[in-house]
């Protein structure tokens, strides 16, 4: 005779179940090509409002220049330039939904890809958020502590006199060299854990943590072309920005858009993936 004990189910079983992490596709060259045809396609499909995310970008990085020339912060233009794309996987929310509802071939008007920006803060963008901002944080104080450390004898009141420190003297050099190797581990770190995971979570109903995992991961399989894509993110970007950040109103749709065709490439769907099993 079977009793209700005997029937309980296992501790095993009672335990909620845990997000898996998806599995990640190989990558090549190929596949940056055609993320990139793809998102010059996207960003030609609605090019005004793609081109909104650009300017928005940019007149934001033009007024944060602005203020530090009114505080009197003018050591601290080149940092927050440098820092600046830092930033840009989160700004280009709202071209990863674009190019989502493209691809799934649904029409859209600017209520419903600026609702889903807003709804984010809600669901766990917040939270990428947060780890974007802190790393561009941990960015600004190390510049500040080198720049205390090495350039505490230099006086610049203006930008040339900066300039001149920095570029012209023995203790600039050295700032310069700790500056980048730190920028490039910053920078190196936050591309590691986002590349995938921004799309990823506006795209499906899952955590932060398992949207990191899963960009680590896809970054760990595909290292060369992954270092490639950075480059060329990191290249667009500090060029953009050359022109008084005016760049950037194409440059960051047409690379946004990208990145959502690239970690469509990266990341297969669950049908997609139980289907190259089977195969």
């Amino acid at each position: 005779m079977t009793t209700d004990t005997d029937r309980s189910p296992s501790p095993e079983k009672l335990k909620p179940r845990q997000p898996s992490v998806p599995e990640v596709n190989r990558l090549t060259a190929g596949d940056i090509s055609a993320a990139l045809k793809a998102g010059f396609v996207d960003f030609l499909a609605r090019p005004v409002m793609s081109g909104f995310f650009g300017l928005f970008y940019a007149v934001f990085g033009i007024l944060f220049v602005w203020c530090l020339v009114w505080l009197g912060k003018i050591w601290m233009i080149i940092p927050d330039a440098v820092g600046f794309p830092l930033v840009a996987p989160f700004a280009a929310a709202g071209l990863y939904e674009m190019s989502r509802r493209m691809q799934a071939g649904e029409s859209f008007g600017w209520s419903e890809i600026l609702g889903v920006m807003v709804s984010q803060r809600n669901r766990e963008m917040g939270w990428m958020a947060f780890v974007t901002l802190f790393i561009f944080w941990v960015w600004m104080y190390q510049v500040r502590l080198w720049l205390a450390i090495t350039l505490q004898n230099s006086s610049f009141s203006d930008f040339d006199g900066f300039l001149q420190a920095v570029f012209f003297t023995p203790q600039g050099w050295a700032f310069l060299a700790v500056g980048t190797c730190a920028g490039a581990f910053l920078s190196a770190v936050l591309f590691t854990v986002t590349v995938v995971a921004m799309p990823m979570l506006l795209d499906r109903d899952t955590n932060f943590v398992t949207a990191m995992l899963t960009s680590i991961r896809a970054v760990a399989e595909n290292p060369v072309v992954m270092l490639g894509w950075a480059a060329i993110i990191t290249g667009a970007m500090l060029l953009s920005m050359a022109p008084a950040f005016l760049g950037l109103i194409v440059t960051l749709p047409v690379l946004g858009h990208t990145t959502w065709h690239l970690y469509r490439r990266a990341v297969p769907l669950a049908e997609e993936g139980a289907a190259a099993a089977a195969v």
